[in-house]
């Protein structure tokens, strides 16, 4: 279970690129250099958490949803590209990338992807719409809060 990626979808959405950006850097501090990770394979691996963050704030904005998740249409997007595209996109990314360099044996592709989506979906599910609907009005209050990408 990676917790880290509701927080990171959730940042995204309250703060914008910003939050963005804070999810690719702690994946390549937390997962990459505590890790002791080559640069360029760090550079590479964290890309996927770049995406998980990425897609819904994108789809968001772009649907004008509302991240309070007031209607359905706004579930439906949260679920599709805050929940399933995006988690499905880092997931795939992260286990071919361990294949491709050799940490995971081509073999295990499958278990990886497998437990990587699972774990991220079910935790997704859990925290994110909680934080969603009842911490977004008071985030929205602050200066912090980002109304889109970048302000």
């Amino acid at each position: 279970m990676y917790f880290a990626v509701a927080f990171m979808i959730v940042f995204a959405l309250w703060y914008g690129i910003w939050g963005v950006l804070s999810a690719y850097l702690g994946c390549m501090i937390g997962a990459g250099v505590l890790a002791d990770m080559p640069f360029s394979l760090n550079v590479i691996w964290s890309t996927a958490d770049l995406w998980q963050a990425l897609i819904p704030l994108t789809a968001f904005a772009y649907f004008k949803a509302n991240i309070r998740l007031r209607t359905k249409r706004d579930w439906g997007i949260f679920l599709l590209f805050g929940c399933f595209l995006n988690n499905l996109i880092g997931a795939l990314w992260g286990a071919l990338t361990i294949v491709v360099v050799g940490m995971v044996p081509g073999t295990e592709f499958f278990v990886t992807f497998q437990n990587w989506f699972t774990g991220n979906i079910i935790t997704t599910l859990v925290i994110v719409p909680f934080c969603l609907r009842y911490i977004t009005p008071y985030i929205q209050q602050t200066k912090s809060y980002v109304q889109n990408y970048w302000i």
